[in-house]
């Protein structure tokens, strides 16, 4: 019999969370935890999620006085709340979610897989709980258990059940396991299962997740409440929201994956009959009963669904719908923008600085700005009274001013500043594209030679060793062509923190670097120079989807200039222009950026070495490359690779977007210094090689199979 006495089987209002929290901001943190108690109750929720660790991300005493306050919230009478925290139960530490109901707390739930690979590092600071379906008695600090009134309560691997449903948590990295814990609680009858997370934004992850989840209640059949960190917790990852909740497969509501609200709290109200309904199927049932996996229930005695007629007839159930996906581009234009919004406004600094160099990284690097100030102007105009306060500090205005950010071009004219910094190697089709699109954009900007500053190192050179060095298209060397490009390269990085320092007057500006990815990835830039910047929006975004971004915001913001950049040839313009030489990045590089892009995602997500590499590419690339092209290919990369990755140790902050970024700092843990050379690896590539038929065909043989045809 279902556990309704009600035909239906009686609805629930259910509520999950997004909170944009910051590591130590105990009152901010706390506020947003109890507006979103605060909404969900007015929405009729009975039960409420929020993000993992949402309390704090570091252990501190304040996290106790934090808790008392959230127990103490009056919204949360008469409604189950599950927050999250670190705990220490016998001198161990845990990331535990806190479910209580009406002050007392039902249970402790610690996280039992931790995410120990890419950008996480769990057990830096936690030690997961191994004693799966067990519990232990939790001695409560003598302020919680004053208002609790329990002395002790339950902690471990266990559910909550009420009297019409029983819940279960499954935590973040818990979902992406093979032997998921949504598994044994569906079979042992939980109904309702809810996942805390902080998962950071990628280009294309999104999918992924929403797809498990789905997955999880479809075969198993449920409700699901996810809930995400939103908003940049003060490093490189950008947490995107996203909360959602699916019923038996499907998702009923979705919150929004970019916003610059602080909170955001997504409900829905369902027939836990439908839940029983979809669980009646044979074989499923055959399993349950088999099951012996079973979990200890802590009780809640209350009702979670309601069953009186006025409920049903006044209720809007929550209908089933496709999942709205992001483009790769849209995600570029907001992701990066809510998170440059976010560091810009707990900086406590004026705005950005770009040089801009009139090629597509700097471009997409200003379009990204200008979308940060479009997303401003829409929140005030909206009446976001937190964008409104934090816009008004940042442009300077007093307290008492009624300023609004209404006009992103507008806005972006008070805290963006652009400069061109131009030489004798400059074109005048790039010095024209950087003043178009600043002008287009709205962005104050600066158009400068520094010929002066680059003829005096060459002049101090000259003084100090009696030679002078020369460019290579003019007889000089390789090493004499380098060092000149890297003079007028370091020279910029100088001038822009001169400039960010002063332009505004009063108050500095961050600089943003505009390397790209790939760039990073073979080391494609001046150590030190206009690529060593504050923070980088673009350090993890391919060139591809850089150029897609820009051709997408051509028409979504409204920008015809941004047409000029996607058809110019990149090129550093390092190097003087002659009548059958102009400087180009791929030349330089020796390789294109679509195949800088291949070797990212292999070497990084299919872990792959020279060599296999090279074996995976010579079938790939068969039919446009010989084997011994293939090689070549590969060992250019690796090559340069290796020798640059001391570059990596200098790389500027980047937005996390990508998932082969070679930063070290954090995700790409590998030693800086490798032996370049990779001899053992490249003997075996040229061997095998030699041993492989060449199956290309080029131009001219294509040409010839045409005539004789």
């Amino acid at each position: 019999m279902a556990a309704s006495a009600h035909p239906s089987g009686g609805l629930i209002t259910v509520a999950t969370c997004s909170l944009n929290q910051h590591a130590l901001d105990f009152d901010g943190n706390l506020e947003r935890i109890l507006r979103s108690i605060k909404i969900a109750k007015e929405r009729g929720a009975k039960l409420r999620i929020g993000p993992e660790l949402e309390i704090t991300h570091v252990l501190d005493t304040l996290l106790t006085l934090v808790l008392a306050d959230v127990l103490k919230c009056e919204d949360a009478r008469d409604m189950l709340v599950d927050v999250g925290m670190p705990v220490v139960h016998k001198n161990v530490l845990y990331n535990c979610r806190i479910i209580f109901f009406n002050r007392e707390i039902k249970l402790i739930r610690p996280k039992m897989w931790l995410a120990n690979d890419g950008n996480y590092r769990e057990l830096r600071w936690f030690s997961p709980w191994s004693a799966h379906r067990k519990v232990e008695e939790f001695f409560l600090p003598k302020m919680i258990s004053d208002i609790t009134g329990q002395a002790t309560v339950p902690i471990g691997h266990a559910v909550v059940a009420t009297q019409d449903t029983c819940i279960g948590v499954e935590m973040c990295e818990e979902l992406f396991t093979p032997a998921a814990p949504h598994i044994d609680m569906a079979l042992d009858g939980v109904e309702i299962f809810t996942n805390s997370s902080g998962s950071h934004h990628e280009l294309r992850k999104l999918r992924t997740r929403i797809d498990l989840i789905k997955e999880a209640t479809l075969k198993s059949g449920g409700l699901y409440l996810y809930a995400n960190q939103q908003g940049c917790d003060g490093d490189r990852l950008y947490y995107d929201g996203c909360s959602f909740i699916t019923l038996n497969g499907q998702v009923i509501a979705q919150g929004s994956q970019f916003s610059l609200n602080d909170v955001e709290v997504v409900t829905a109200t369902v027939d836990l009959q439908r839940i029983r309904a979809h669980r009646t199927w044979s074989s499923r049932s055959m399993q349950a009963a088999q099951t012996d996996k079973v979990f200890h229930r802590c009780r809640a005695e209350t009702r979670l669904s309601s069953d009186c007629d006025e409920d049903l007839a006044a209720a809007v159930l929550d209908k089933e719908g496709e999942f709205k996906y992001n483009l790769p581009e849209e995600e570029i234009a907001y992701g990066p923008a809510c998170w440059l919004w976010d560091y810009l406004r707990r900086s406590s600094t004026s705005g950005y600085f770009v040089p801009l160099s009139g090629g597509i990284d700097s471009c997409a690097t200003a379009t990204i700005v200008y979308s940060m100030c479009r997303l401003v102007a829409k929140a005030a105009a909206e009446g976001n009274e937190q964008v409104i306060a934090d816009a008004r500090r940042i442009a300077g205005e007093p307290a008492e001013s009624q300023y609004v950010p209404v006009d992103p071009r507008e806005f972006c004219g008070r805290i963006f500043h652009t400069c061109y910094m131009g030489t004798k190697n400059s074109s005048r089709e790039t010095r024209d594209r950087a003043k178009g699109l600043a002008e287009a954009i709205g962005a104050y900007h600066v158009d400068l030679n520094m010929d002066a500053c680059v003829d005096a190192i060459h002049t101090l050179f000259t003084l100090v060793t009696g030679k002078k060095p020369e460019y290579r298209v003019h007889g000089g060397s390789n090493a004499e062509n380098l060092a000149l490009q890297n003079i007028q390269a370091r020279l910029r990085m100088l001038l822009a923190y001169l400039f960010a320092q002063l332009l505004p007057w009063l108050g500095a500006l961050l600089v943003l670097g505009s390397a790209n990815v790939d760039e990073a990835l073979r080391g494609y830039y001046t150590k030190y120079d206009c690529s060593a910047a504050d923070v980088n929006p673009i350090g993890a975004i391919s060139k591809v989807d850089l150029k897609r971004f820009i051709v997408w915001a051509k028409d979504a913001f409204d920008l015809p200039i941004l047409d000029d950049f996607v058809h110019a040839v990149p090129t550093a313009e390092l190097e003087p222009t002659t009548g059958d030489y102009v400087q180009s990045d791929e030349v330089d590089m020796g390789m294109s950026y679509d195949e800088l892009s291949v070797f990212g995602r292999l070497r990084k997500q299919e872990k792959m070495g020279p060599y296999a590499m090279f074996t995976k590419l010579v079938t790939v690339w068969s039919d446009k490359c010989s084997p011994t092209e293939v090689a070549e290919k590969v060992k250019r990369f690796f090559f340069y690779y290796a020798i640059n990755r001391h570059k990596m140790t200098t790389l500027t902050p980047s937005y996390h977007a990508e998932a082969y970024s070679p930063d070290d700092n954090r995700f790409d843990l590998r030693p800086f210094l490798y032996p370049a050379r990779f001899p053992w690896q490249f003997r075996q590539i040229d061997a095998k090689a030699k041993t492989l038929p060449d199956r290309s065909k080029k131009d001219g043989e294509a040409k010839d199979e045409g005539k004789k045809a």
